[in-house]
């Protein structure tokens, strides 16, 4: 039940969503008595648009949430497993489809060949609401290792989970990681914070190795405007989401802070 509510809810609070949708209504009204207020609410919506899609608002909104938990070198010592969470990798027509986070793949086969003794898994199931699923991501995940040349033996693959709260409960499950190992988890630098609440919450210690980022960590982040509108209305989406998805699973039980960050040395 917990899917469907955050696929139904956040369709309806996405801030681009709701600004189009503002702006639609507003083109409705102007034809009726309410016409005056439809010209406030169109242009509202319209600076809304323009703000997310052309100002550094939506890397302001990220930022925070890349900045914290640190970059890791790819051979920082000795690793036992490596999990990648899914949402960047899919198959059409029988062929190999990667997204805006495909860093997350790229990274782990990178970390996969500098760790060639850790076992590498990748969680993903197919997250669709209204159509069935019919190839998942870890179908995805299985082709693009094998093409790279990675072993089947070292695939741990996870086809069932549907959001975060699955990867985290799913993996744990089919892994049961030993007292004393190492595990990395790879997953996009804005959803890292999310991702390790779950995974913590989830008796599951893993350590953060954030990819995918979408701000640059540097001054101009706060000031450097994008070029094009899809890109900054896309950052923007995926920010609002995070921050919205922190205080949900938060509140829900599903993450063990509020803002989960970095533990201190020894409390794993």
């Amino acid at each position: 039940m917990f899917f469907v509510l955050s696929k139904v809810f956040w369709f309806l609070a996405s801030p681009v969503n709701l600004a189009i949708g503002g702006l639609a209504l507003a083109s409705l009204l102007a034809f009726t008595r309410f016409a005056r207020p439809a010209r406030w609410l169109g242009l509202f919506c319209a600076a809304v648009l323009v703000a997310l899609a052309f100002s550094p608002l939506s890397r302001i909104l990220v930022r925070p949430l890349e900045d914290r938990f640190p970059q890791q070198a790819v051979d920082s010592g000795r690793v036992d497993g490596i999990i990648v969470l899914g949402g960047a990798i899919g198959v059409a027509r029988e062929d190999i489809v990667l997204n805006n986070a495909a860093a997350r793949m790229t990274k782990a086969v990178e970390l996969a060949r500098a760790h060639p003794q850790a076992k590498l898994v990748f969680t993903g199931g197919g997250a669709n609401l209204l159509s069935p699923v019919v190839r998942t991501e870890a179908d995805g995940a299985r082709l693009l290792f094998l093409a790279l040349g990675l072993p089947e033996s070292r695939l741990v693959l996870e086809d069932k989970s549907r959001n975060t709260i699955e990867n985290a409960i799913f993996t744990r499950q089919l892994v049961d990681p030993k007292p004393g190992e190492r595990w990395l988890l790879v997953t996009s630098a804005w959803h890292m914070p999310r991702a390790m609440g779950v995974f913590r919450q989830a008796g599951f210690a893993v350590e953060a190795f954030p990819v995918d980022f979408l701000s640059s960590g540097e001054r101009a982040d706060f000031f450097r405007p994008y070029r094009k509108a899809a890109r900054g209305l896309d950052i923007a989406d995926d920010a609002f989401k995070e921050w919205v998805g922190l205080v949900a699973y938060y509140l829900a039980g599903y993450t063990d802070a509020l803002f989960p960050g970095p533990l201190a040395a020894g409390s794993r």
